[in-house]
């Protein structure tokens, strides 16, 4: 079961034809099928930008660039989520080892993955993929 989903009330759903319209090939391969981006690619990774992280696929509000630092894996990488019940996890025994997956509470899209090597105050590292990501810039009331 996926901890954090049983908060969301406004789950989207929808087939994989309609998320395939709404998104880029590689937003679908990644945030969809469970993809993740080539390592220094993302047009994230090296974003100082101030603003909220948003699921690429439901708008849903993920992280804030507060919390982003440079973990130097090639991905974006965040030690909080912006919520606790903005995110989920699953397990993923995938590759041979067990990770953590993150995904959007609102849609299960795929985000990337959380390790126990970050910053404090959390110590944890959300890595995630910067095509499951739209970044919107920071408005008065945020």
């Amino acid at each position: 079961m996926v901890k954090g989903i049983e908060a969301m009330t406004d789950k989207v759903r929808k087939s994989d034809e309609e998320w395939a319209r709404k998104l880029t090939p590689e937003q679908f391969k990644v945030a969809r099928k469970k993809g993740t981006e080539r390592a220094f690619t993302g047009k994230y990774n090296d974003s100082k930008a101030p603003g909220i992280y948003h699921c690429v696929c439901c708008d849903a509000p993920l992280f804030d660039s507060d919390t982003k630092y440079d973990s130097g894996t090639g991905w974006p990488s965040f030690w909080a989520p912006l919520s606790p019940d903005a995110v989920a996890e699953e397990a993923d025994n995938k590759l041979f080892m067990r990770r953590t997956e993150i995904l959007c509470a609102r849609c299960d899209a795929h985000l990337g993955h959380v390790f126990p090597d970050g910053p404090q105050p959390t110590g944890l590292r959300y890595c995630m993929n910067s095509a499951s990501l739209d970044l919107k810039p920071k408005t008065g009331g945020d």
